[in-house]
């Protein structure tokens, strides 16, 4: 069977590009692994919690596995084509080490003020804690942008997993003008979204939207 990855049949539009269903894409477009997509339009009912008990997207399942969270389903893809993960033994641990940053160190920053600035905006505090959640994650980016330096990818010169991760994550600051004080790390995502793969996972995420749109 064709690997299926689970997401949103609908989403408002600030969100389209954003959903995390184009990590599992982007891995599976890296690697050259044909995907089906299954689509739902309630995460919370009980059919799908029994796959996702946090009512999220994606859910990832193909012949031997049924998991969720993105990182796992990265992970999977990765190992499964032997792909994007280097052999080396400290090469592997150290790309896996950048997805699980992406995720623990990384991402947590990045939602903080998309939560205040976006899901949040409405409550009497959000302007108040903007520059607060703001400060923290320039701090985390400062940070990270002196651990990439000068280098092609994360680690190096090879694109693995944890570059993935990691430019998936900063993708949620798109138009936010957060990585404009941090020219390298732009320059890093950009290398990221422009490979072709990328391109075409967030091309074919867009175009389901467009058609959802058009049917409704």
């Amino acid at each position: 069977m064709l690997p299926v990855i689970t997401t949103f049949a609908w989403v408002p539009p600030f969100a389209r590009g954003f959903v995390r269903d184009i990590r599992a894409r982007w891995a599976c477009e890296e690697v050259g692994q044909p995907y089906d997509v299954e689509l739902i339009r309630n995460a919370k009912m009980p059919e799908h919690r029994c796959h996702q008990p946090f009512g999220q997207v994606p859910t990832y399942r193909d012949d031997e596995v049924e998991i969720f969270e993105s990182g796992a389903i990265v992970l999977r893809i990765a190992e499964r084509a032997g792909q994007l993960i280097p052999t080396d033994p400290a090469a592997r641990i150290r790309s896996i080490q950048w997805l699980v940053a992406a995720l623990n160190s990384v991402e947590p920053f990045v939602m903080a003020i998309a939560v205040n600035d976006i899901f949040e905006a409405d409550r009497e505090w959000s302007k108040a804690r903007h520059a607060k959640v703001s400060e923290d994650l320039q701090v985390r980016l400062h940070d990270l942008e002196l651990a990439l330096d000068h280098k092609q990818w994360i680690d190096g010169d090879t694109f693995t997993i944890g570059d993935l991760m990691l430019i998936s994550v900063l993708g949620g600051l798109r138009g936010s003008g957060q990585l404009d004080s941090f020219p390298k790390l732009a320059a890093y995502v950009e290398r990221g979204e422009t490979r072709p793969a990328h391109r075409k996972a967030m091309a074919d995420q867009l175009a389901l939207y467009a058609e959802d749109e058009k049917d409704g």
